[in-house]
């Protein structure tokens, strides 16, 4: 098993789990950040670190899709270890629905 990031992280980017993650395995894009689903160990600590509910385990229904979408993009973007600021929007589209047509495949800083 392995956790994801899913679409509730886009235009939030909420970084309070990358500190708690015993292996280092976020990346971070422009607007969201991923797991690296081969780097996970299935720890758990950081699921409940995120305020928008974007971290899930792949074992709920439907999770494929999200665990390719979170390995495509950790092979592309850089790591992130230190938490950051959450983006400007975070408050505002945190829990709003169709966040899909936001994402950036951009890379992010990482850190």
């Amino acid at each position: 098993m392995t956790y994801i990031v899913n679409d509730a992280c886009i235009a939030c980017k909420y970084t309070d789990c990358v500190e708690v993650c015993p292996v280092d395995c976020f990346y971070e894009g422009e607007n969201m950040l991923v797991i690296h689903p081969d780097e996970c160990i299935d720890c758990g600590v950081c699921e409940p670190e995120c305020p928008a509910d974007a971290i899930r385990p792949d074992t709920e229904p439907d999770m494929e899709k999200w665990v390719e979408f979170n390995r495509k993009y950790s092979e592309l973007w850089p790591v992130i270890i230190s938490k950051k600021d959450p983006l400007p929007t975070a408050e505002e589209m945190d829990g709003k629905d169709g966040k899909m047509d936001l994402f950036s495949e951009a890379p992010g800083e990482g850190g």
